[in-house]
């Protein structure tokens, strides 16, 4: 799998989001960005287990991924990543990012992986990037694909 392709996917995928009606629209970048125009979505960091099928046949990569919301009113800011971080919905990251698995027996993110499954919502906390101060989350998600391309 081709690290950089896979990230800038996975932004692709997050971009289908559609928050309420007054927020802006969610950016989201491959790459932590120098500074964010919130709300935002970013991959951040990764971990790759190589060889998990003999013969270069299936990489795992684990994501780390966040998203920063503005904290305009804290508990509003809270309500609209809540509904980020829900298992489903308009707003649902899970489900945008999901839906870029494909149909049954097709590769997902576009042909770059074999798979790929959000797993888990961790570290919902304040966030401090770039000197200013946001509430958000982290999103885990692993991806399955060929290792020898």
């Amino acid at each position: 799998m081709q690290i950089s392709a896979v990230r800038e996917a996975i932004a692709d995928a997050a971009r289908a989001v559609v928050l309420p009606d007054g927020i802006a629209k969610l950016t989201c970048s491959g790459y932590v960005p120098d500074s964010v125009i919130a709300p935002h979505f970013f991959v951040a960091e990764y971990e790759q287990d190589f060889d998990r099928v003999m013969g270069r046949g299936l990489d795992e990569l684990t994501f780390t991924t966040r998203v920063l919301v503005a904290r305009t009113d804290d508990v509003y800011s809270q309500r609209v990543l809540d509904g980020m971080l829900s298992g489903s919905g308009p707003a649902s990251l899970k489900a945008a990012i999901e839906a870029a698995r494909g149909a049954p027996g097709e590769y997902a993110l576009g042909g770059l992986a074999h798979d790929l499954h959000v797993v888990r919502v961790q570290g919902y906390r304040w966030y401090e990037h770039a000197g200013t101060t946001y509430v958000g989350a982290e999103l885990t998600i692993k991806v399955i694909g060929d290792g020898s391309t």
